[in-house]
């Protein structure tokens, strides 16, 4: 396994369309309801541009997540607040094809590593329905702690539900 990540590019738009198109069935529980166009290449383009707009602002960090040198997934991290904050959310999927090999776990532990070393971040917040166990574990092997729980956090799935929340804190960021 030969898992690495990199910021998002306009031309990752055509395989993460069709890797969301692909894999819509198993995202489906974990996302938010999309419309059509979402898992089109011009919607996936239209993502990617906000997204690096956002890296722009320096409020996000919107990487794509490779496996052997193909895109697999999506890692951010999200709502970046500077200040006496120094936090952000961290969100992420992969594809069906490599779930529950690692590939999520080596993501994660790459991202944090930029969070705290190069951004300088002191915390990052993640969150995870209670019965997506997979990502709880994930989560939980990167060195995150459980601190609690959200009722009815996010519209996932077509409704509003609960997510258990956890933390990553740094007392040494970058």
């Amino acid at each position: 396994m030969s898992v690495s990540t990199r910021l998002v590019q306009l031309e990752d738009a055509p395989i993460l369309a069709e890797l969301l198109q692909v894999n819509r069935d198993f995202l489906a529980p974990w996302e938010p309801v999309r419309a059509d166009d979402y898992c089109t290449v011009e919607g996936q383009r239209e993502v990617v541009r906000t997204a690096l707009d956002q890296h722009e602002q320096g409020v996000s960090l919107p990487w794509v997540i490779l496996d052997a040198e193909q895109v697999v997934g999506r890692i951010t991290l999200s709502s970046i607040v500077r200040g006496a904050f120094q936090s952000c959310h961290l969100g992420y999927w992969v594809s069906a094809a490599v779930n529950g090999r690692g590939v999520a776990t080596a993501a994660v532990r790459d991202i944090v590593r930029v969070a705290f070393e190069e951004l300088g971040l002191h915390r990052i917040e993640a969150g995870a329905l209670p019965h997506n166990v997979a990502s709880q574990r994930v989560l939980e092997r990167t060195g995150f702690t459980r601190f609690g729980l959200a009722p009815k956090y996010l519209h996932i799935a077509g409704e509003w539900q609960d997510h258990v929340m956890y933390q990553l804190v740094t007392d040494h960021p970058g």
